[in-house]
Formats: structure tokens, C-alpha cells, sequence
């Protein structure tokens, strides 16, 4: 009975709790429900709202497309208005000119006409002249002509005389005055370059870090940059001699670096020489650059800018070349200015007349040739071409400038000091001596140091063996000695070096 009971209980319960689950999901029903149609009906009354609001600038849009549609009709109305006015005003000026045409056209028949009309009469009265006088008009002026040469022979011959002898002074003073007033406007002291650079140590032990064991590390130095060292001339410094300026820089910005580097081997050494090398090209292009700036010249090629910045290293009688051909482009400016000649054609042949110098030891050829092949390849003007190839009367004059040009070349050439004819000899006759090397197969690099007292040959290994080496030796002697002249001997030393490389991988 009991279970019956608690059975009869559990149904109810059971039933009841249905009933309540489906009434609390049938009221949430509804509230979603209510919610769901409130949210439909505020997004209607938006969308309304946006409908409106969208409206009202389409119209405020409009209104302001037809003010400016019709401000752009009143300026095209403008426009046309004036140019109607013009055109009206053109057609007047077209009648007025016509009309003025034909009166021209007119005059000109009348004027034609009268000229006829004297013709005509000259004609008709040189005919009756020629009759009365029985000469032509030809026959009269050639008799005339002949009596005042007769009557005035010695009078013309004094006078033509003195004509040429004012004109002659005049000329010269006229010149002095020109070439005074250049020099004057223009004056630079010259200093001649040396075959020598004092390189400061500040620490006497820094000759032996130099030397290396067993001299190793000079004889590095001095077969990678081409100079020759001298360490016990000087206290606490060393002298860097060589007759070509542009190795003995080389040669001192490389010794700088490796000191400031502290690595003095020769595997660095051959490697700061490098950089050093490429740092004085750099310092070249920079040189020429300025030199250009300064002259007030600004389209030169870079190529051309670099060249030029050579010649700073590079000297010609004991005259630096840079400074020296600047000179002359302040000279010839002035000048030419003074004479009224072109005188940028003058400054910009007087600045390249010597640029064949800057490669004249590595090519065969003379300054002058290689000069005009240069500026003729990097497209200079064929005028400043022409300037600067007469400086030594090796072409015709082709140009007043070209005058002007070897005048200002021969001014800074005698200044007093400024060139030493002994020291370009003995610079000539160490470059023979390395061509002469040069010129025999398997020869890399040859050096003329020690005053022209020694040359220093490296060859390829490759190519020249030991046997091989002492027989170049003997011919380069012998060779020196038939086509030189010098004072005393000169040590032939061939060096021939070879190198295992191999890399552990």
C-alpha cells in the first residue's frame, strides 16, 4: 500500500513539474518575442529617420550644383563675350592693315618707278659725258687712280710706315699692360716638390716594429708601394724616398695605417697599401673637384675631375702640375677677359693643357697627344681642344685663345723659382729606367730608388724561374747601358717570389 502510494505521488510530482517547465518556457517565449517585434519597430523608425535625413542633403546637393552650374554659365558667357570681343577687334585691325598694305604696295610702284626714271637719266648723262671726254667711266677712274699713285707714291709709302710703326707700339704697349695687370691681379708663391717625405714615429722602437725579423716587413713595404725607406736618417722618424710623389703618399697612408692598425705583417701590409690606394683615388676626385669649384667650373666629366686631381701629384720641372695649370687658368682668364676673347675657352684650355701628364708614365705617347685624345673622349669642346694644343707649337694656332693660352704658360712657367730644369731631368731618367724593365716579358712591377742607384725588378713566377732571373738581370744591364747615360753604377736586383696558398675547408 505504501508504494502504491509513493508511486501514485512521483506521478504527480512529476506531472506537475511538466506543467511548470512548459509555462516558464511559453512566458519566456513571449518575452522574446515582445522584445524581437520592440527592436524590429526602433529600426523601422531609424530607417525612416536615415530615409529623411538622406533626403535633405540630396537636396542641399542639388541646390549647390545649380548655383555653381550656373556661376560656370555666367564665366563661359564671360569668356565667350570677350573672346567675341576680340575677335571683332582682330577683324578691324585686319581691314586697317589691308588697307595699309595697299598704300604700301603703292608707294612702292611710285618708288620703283622714280628709280627707273634716274637710272635712266644717269644713264643718258654718263653717255654724253663719255662722248664730250671720249673715256669711259672705267678709263677715267683707272687714270685717276694712276696719277695719284704717281703724285702720292712717297706720301702713301711714309705714311703707311708710320701707320705700322704706332700700331706696332701700340700693340706691344697695349700687351705689357695686359700681361702687368694679370700678374698683378693674380700673384701665388710657388713651392717646388722634393723626391722625399719625413714620416714622424714619436717612438724610436717603432723602427724595429718596422724593419720585422729579418727585415720582412720593409721589404714588404717597400716591393708593395715602390718606394724606399730610409730609417736611420732621421731621430724618431723615417725619410720615404721616391721620385714619384704619387708612391710616396701612397707609401706614408699606408705606414699610418698599419701603425694606427698595430698589426705590422705582410699580408697586412699588402692590404692597407690597397686601401690606401683607394683612399688616394678618392682624395683625386675631391682634389679635382675643388680645383674646378674654384675656377668657377662645374660641368667636367668625374673621369676628367679625377685626372686632374692627379696632376696634384705629379710635377714637371720641379713645378707641381695642379698648381701650375691652375695658374695658368687665372692668367688666361684675365687675359683673354682684357682682350675680349672667350675667356671660359681660355681658363678651361689652360686647366687641361697638361692633363696627358696625369697617365704620360703609363702610356706611350706625349702629353700633348694624350691630352687631346682625353678631352676628345669624354666630350669637351672641340674649342677648348684647339686652345690648349698649340702650348708648345706642336699644332698650328687654331684660335685667338690658343695664344692666350701658351702666353700664360710661358708667365707661370718663368716665374723665378717656379721650375728647376736639373730635377726633371733626374725624374726623367728614373722613369727610363723602370720602362726599360717593363718593356722585357715576365716583368710585374719596377721600382728606380736609391737616387737612381738601384732598380728593383719583380717578375712572375710563373713565367721567369731562377735561371731565368739572372739571365734578365744581365740583359736589363746591358740594356741600361747602351741607351742611358748616368754617373757611377746602377744595381740591377731581380726579385722573383713565390707564394703557396692553400685553404683548410
Amino acid at each position: 500500500m505504501t508504494i502504491v502510494l509513493a508511486v501514485v505521488f512521483l506521478a504527480i510530482g512529476a506531472a506537475a513539474g511538466y506543467f511548470a517547465r512548459r509555462y516558464s518556457a511559453a512566458k519566456k517565449f513571449g518575452e522574446v518575442e515582445e522584445r524581437i517585434k520592440k527592436q524590429l519597430s526602433d529600426a523601422e523608425t531609424k530607417a525612416k529617420e536615415i530615409v529623411v535625413e538622406a533626403k535633405e542633403k540630396s537636396a542641399s546637393i542639388l541646390v549647390d550644383l545649380k548655383n555653381e552650374e550656373k556661376e560656370r554659365r555666367k564665366e563661359i558667357d564671360a569668356h565667350e563675350q570677350r573672346l567675341l570681343n576680340k575677335e571683332e577687334q582682330l577683324d578691324k585691325r585686319s581691314e586697317t592693315l589691308s588697307v595699309e598694305e595697299a598704300k604700301i604696295r603703292s608707294r612702292e610702284d611710285q618708288l620703283r618707278n622714280k628709280e627707273q626714271e634716274t637710272r635712266n637719266r644717269e644713264e643718258e648723262i654718263q653717255s654724253k659725258l663719255e662722248k664730250i671726254a671720249q673715256l669711259s667711266v672705267k678709263d677715267a677712274r683707272e687714270e685717276i687712280v694712276r696719277q695719284a699713285k704717281e703724285d702720292r707714291a712717297q706720301d702713301l709709302a711714309a705714311l703707311v710706315q708710320k701707320i705700322d710703326r704706332e700700331n706696332h707700339e701700340e700693340v706691344e704697349k697695349r700687351a705689357s699692360e695686359i700681361i702687368t695687370t694679370a700678374l698683378q691681379r693674380y700673384a701665388r708663391s710657388h713651392v717646388s716638390e722634393i723626391t722625399t717625405t719625413v714620416f714622424p714615429l714619436g717612438d724610436e722602437e717603432l723602427k724595429g716594429k718596422i724593419i720585422g725579423r729579418e727585415g720582412r716587413n720593409i721589404r714588404a713595404l717597400e716591393r708593395a708601394t715602390g718606394v724606399e725607406f730610409l730609417i736611420d736618417e732621421v731621430p724618431e722618424g723615417i725619410i720615404i724616398s721616391s721620385w714619384d710623389p704619387f708612391r710616396r703618399e701612397v707609401a706614408r697612408v699606408a705606414l699610418e695605417k698599419l701603425l694606427k692598425d698595430g698589426r705590422m705583417q705582410p699580408a697586412k701590409i699588402e692590404e692597407k697599401v690597397e686601401e690606401a690606394k683607394a683612399e688616394l683615388t678618392k682624395r683625386m676626385q675631391q682634389i679635382g673637384e675643388a680645383t674646378a669649384q674654384d675656377l668657377g667650373i662645374f660641368d667636367l666629366p668625374k673621369e676628367l675631375l679625377q685626372l686632374i686631381g692627379r696632376l696634384h701629384f705629379r710635377t714637371s720641372f720641379g713645378q707641381n702640375v695642379l698648381i701650375h695649370s691652375t695658374e695658368m687658368a687665372y692668367l688666361a682668364e684675365m687675359m683673354a677677359r682684357e682682350l675680349g676673347l672667350n675667356a671660359d675657352v681660355a681658363k678651361r684650355g689652360a686647366l687641361l693643357h697638361d692633363i696627358g701628364k696625369a697617365i704620360d708614365q703609363e702610356v706611350e705617347g706625349t702629353h700633348v697627344e694624350l691630352g687631346i685624345k682625353l678631352l676628345q673622349k669624354f666630350g669637351v669642346n672641340e674649342a677648348v681642344v684647339n686652345a690648349m694644343r698649340s702650348h708648345h707649337e706642336d699644332y698650328p694656332y687654331a684660335s685667338p685663345e690658343a695664344y692666350v693660352v701658351t702666353a700664360a704658360d710661358v708667365l707661370s712657367a718663368a716665374r723665378p723659382g717656379a721650375r728647376r730644369g736639373t730635377l726633371e731631368n733626374y725624374i726623367k731618367r728614373l722613369g727610363d729606367l723602370e720602362k726599360i724593365a717593363m718593356d722585357f716579358p715576365g716583368v710585374k712591377q719596377a721600382y728606380a730608388i736609391s737616387a737612381g742607384r738601384e732598380l728593383r725588378v719583380f717578375v712572375v713566377p710563373e713565367k721567369v724561374d731562377d735561371f731565368r732571373a739572372l739571365e734578365l738581370a744581365r740583359e736589363i744591364a746591358n740594356k741600361i747601358q747602351s741607351e742611358l747615360k748616368y754617373p757611377g753604377e746602377i744595381k740591377v736586383n731581380v726579385i722573383r717570389e713565390i707564394r703557396a696558398v692553400e685553404y683548410a675547408r
